[in-house]
């Protein structure tokens, strides 16, 4: 198969698969969920093979751990971020109201005769987040109901994912064997050498980052919780979740959070530094601890790329593209650097000339 057909065939199987996951994402969520959290704890089963437990077993193991963690984080977390999400949700109209009253009066005593001109924006602005966000909660509601089936999805995810985990767990050498035993047998060597980047590169967000956002959760919420922070808990997790975007995540947990503690707390100033103090030492441990020793530089993605690819998956594959988005840009990323290199050590970079020889006929004697 010439080079030209090659790239024409994946090119084809690629916009296949694309077209089949925009075809089928409502049904996907499972599936990927179920993948994604057999991927994450396959070295674990491997740890357990190696000390003597069949594959069977170290799967029977690991998911009822995964179960039995997961169970106990809808019986005593979830009912606790649920009510504080209630609570702010009641009570965010009257916080805005002691908001505007607090930047009132900082900015008359601040401005002076520009105050009038300050007070009208503010006051425009504040009713109408204040007068808008049941509307707002209701759409968000409404569209995570209408595009992901949050009731079929939930469901699916309680009963499918930890089959899909099991049995991906289970069959993950097996399935791995039966596919490098599918491979060109001229090209097998490339196709190992660049799986194994993407696996570096996939593992090293899915397992790493991963990990991060769970350690960064727990700090968070923990600190803020200390803190005194009334939704301390509910932002905390929150950030966690959101720190696998990298500035994005932690930007938005850090002025959620510093507003929050400036209508609970103002004119103590203690607390409010407490809260962002909690931020700053979370970004510090995660540049100069977490990030450097667990993930590292294998995922090898720009945050703007990354951010990028985030919001062109989530727009077109909704939930299942933001859990598939950064995966399949680390594996992108790793496909273009060996494109480019390639490319660079070719004759078309460097301008060299190249004779072909036609069939059946030999080079005249010079």
């Amino acid at each position: 198969m010439r080079a030209e057909r090659q790239v024409l065939f994946w090119m084809g199987a690629a916009l296949l698969l694309v077209v089949m996951i925009g075809l089928l994402k409502e049904i996907l969520l499972p599936f990927v969920a179920g993948m994604v959290v057999a991927y994450f704890l396959n070295p674990l089963a491997g740890a357990l093979e190696r000390l003597g437990l069949s594959r069977m077993l170290a799967s029977l193991l690991i998911l009822l751990a995964a179960i039995l963690a997961f169970a106990a984080f809808l019986i005593f977390v979830v009912p606790l971020l649920a009510a504080q999400a209630q609570q702010l949700a009641v009570a965010l109209p009257g916080e805005m109201e002691r908001l505007k009253g607090i930047l009132d009066t900082y900015a008359r005593e601040q401005l002076g005769p520009r105050y009038p001109a300050f007070e009208v924006e503010l006051t425009q602005a504040l009713e109408g987040l204040s007068q808008n966000w049941a509307a707002i909660a209701s759409w968000i509601a409404l569209s995570l109901w209408d595009q992901s089936r949050t009731l079929v999805n939930f469901i699916s995810l309680i009963l499918v994912t930890p089959l899909v985990v099991f049995y991906m767990l289970l069959d993950w050498d097996p399935m791995l064997a039966k596919i490098n035993g599918w491979l060109p047998r001229a090209h097998a060597p490339a196709i190992r050498q660049l799986a194994s980047d993407i696996n570096e590169a996939v593992s090293a967000f899915i397992r790493g980052q991963g990990t991060v956002c769970m350690i960064l959760g727990v700090f968070y919420a923990a600190g803020l919780t200390a803190a005194g922070l009334k939704y301390g808990l509910l932002i905390g997790i929150a950030t966690g979740v959101l720190t696998f975007i990298p500035f994005v995540g932690w930007a938005l947990g850090i002025i959620t959070a510093t507003m929050l503690a400036v209508i609970q707390f103002w004119p103590d100033a203690v607390p409010v530094a407490m809260v962002a103090g909690v931020f700053l030492a979370g970004q510090a441990f995660d540049a100069g601890f977490l990030s450097p020793n667990i993930v590292g530089s294998k995922i090898g993605l720009h945050p703007v790329w990354l951010i990028f690819a985030l919001f062109v998956f989530s727009y077109l594959f909704g939930f299942v593209g933001v859990l598939v988005a950064v995966p399949v840009a680390a594996a992108i990323g790793v496909l273009v650097r060996f494109a480019l290199k390639v490319y660079l050590a070719s004759p078309y970079y460097s301008g060299e000339t190249v004779n072909h020889v036609s069939p059946g006929r030999e080079m005249p004697n010079a």
